[in-house]
């Protein structure tokens, strides 16, 4: 049972890389260039029905209207997944700006003294 568990959380993690690349890329081409939208981390749940993408975004001060545009987009971003995977269940996806990447910024700037 036990080995069953791990195989699972190896693929849980498997898939989850696969949705961070796909984000990246999605997002790499449907932002517009106005901020940069930094793709983080993806979580997804133990039964891979949801799925978190976590990100950042330059100038932060664009953080709002990106967190909005990535919601708007996600139906969008689920047919890309789709299209591009061979899951046969698609997760529901919910996006996030991810607030501990954020802070490690702030703690690099605050020791290197910047």
């Amino acid at each position: 049972m036990k080995e069953n568990q791990d195989n699972k959380g190896g693929r849980r993690a498997r898939v989850a890389e696969n949705l961070l690349h796909l984000a990246a890329e999605f997002f790499r081409t449907e932002s517009n260039r106005q901020s940069l939208i930094t793709i983080t981390k993806a979580d997804l749940a133990p039964n891979f029905s949801e799925s978190t993408i976590y990100f950042t975004v330059l100038p932060t001060e664009y953080e709002e209207e990106a967190l909005n545009f990535a919601k708007r987009k996600r139906r969008e971003f689920k047919l890309y997944v789709k299209k591009h995977t061979s899951m046969r269940r698609i997760p529901f996806f919910d996006f996030a700006i991810d607030e501990g990447e954020k802070h490690r910024q702030k703690i690099d700037e605050i020791s290197r003294g910047v």
